[in-house]
């Protein structure tokens, strides 16, 4: 609900190590690593923000699909 702040932020950084794929989060055109905790923090993103995962390598759709799950799911908080 608060967004990508620091908790959530290493759960979905630790979750994207899970995977061999390079991924990337883009919010507003801007595009950061997802296995970067200073280039996720930095898109600044809150609850109710869309944001567009990618993913290129070996498990692409599993990198993607197990992200989404991971947000979908509020982080588990």
């Amino acid at each position: 609900k608060a967004g990508l702040h620091a908790r959530p932020a290493t759960f979905f950084i630790q979750k994207a190590n899970e995977y061999k794929a390079t991924i990337w989060v883009e919010k507003d055109e801007r595009k950061v690593n997802a296995k970067s905790l200073l280039g996720v923090l930095s898109l600044g993103i809150i609850g109710g923000t869309s944001i567009k995962i990618f993913a290129d390598g070996p498990d692409e759709t599993d990198a993607v699909e197990g992200l989404v799950e991971l947000i979908n799911s509020g982080f588990a908080e």
